[in-house]
């Protein structure tokens, strides 16, 4: 158990990769994320938008009339949540929600076309960013990439990058 006195003083050497801990990953990948979302969340900021409205954004344009339970799924996010962001991109005419056909219950999300530019306009510089950082690299390493960061994923929640449109296990993505 730790004492006040304990928790209160200062330790003055830094976590290294002698601790177990793969510090150089972590840290590319921080980077990284930091870099990958920075220009999203200038365009985003703008709107009065976040990531929140940016993954919801994504998914939406990605498989309209996905219903708000498989968005949730998928998100793993609160009801909550989910309902006051989206609620803020039906509000704003970014996404439009509509009644399931064969279950009045269910509510099935499509983009409009403001919906589907902006969710481009926050696509296209991540995009841009991956182009540049694969210019470089060898014929098969976006497969190896492909793989290692679907690895990074939980096992159980592997089979939704598979169902994603235009995804098929083992396939790898070039630009669409």
């Amino acid at each position: 158990m730790m004492t006040e006195s304990t928790a209160a003083k200062p330790i003055r050497t830094a976590i290294t990769s002698d601790d177990g801990i793969d510090l150089p990953l972590i840290e590319l990948l921080f980077f990284a994320y930091r870099d990958f979302t920075s220009d999203p969340d200038q365009i985003l900021a703008e709107l009065g938008f976040g990531r929140a409205h940016h993954r919801i954004l994504h998914f939406v344009n990605r498989t309209p009339g996905l219903t708000v339970a498989e968005l949730l799924d998928v998100l793993k996010i609160t009801k909550q949540s989910l309902a006051r962001v989206l609620k803020q991109l039906i509000d704003t005419g970014h996404v439009v929600q509509v009644r399931g056909p064969r279950d009045r219950r269910q509510r099935e999300l499509y983009p409009t076309t403001r919906g589907r530019e902006l969710a481009l306009a926050l696509a296209r510089p991540q995009s841009r960013r991956i182009r540049a950082a694969l210019e470089g690299a060898a014929g098969g390493d976006r497969r190896v990439i492909e793989r290692f960061l679907k690895a990074m994923v939980n096992p159980e929640l592997r089979a939704q990058i598979d169902n994603l449109p235009g995804n098929m296990p083992g396939k790898s993505h070039g630009q669409q």
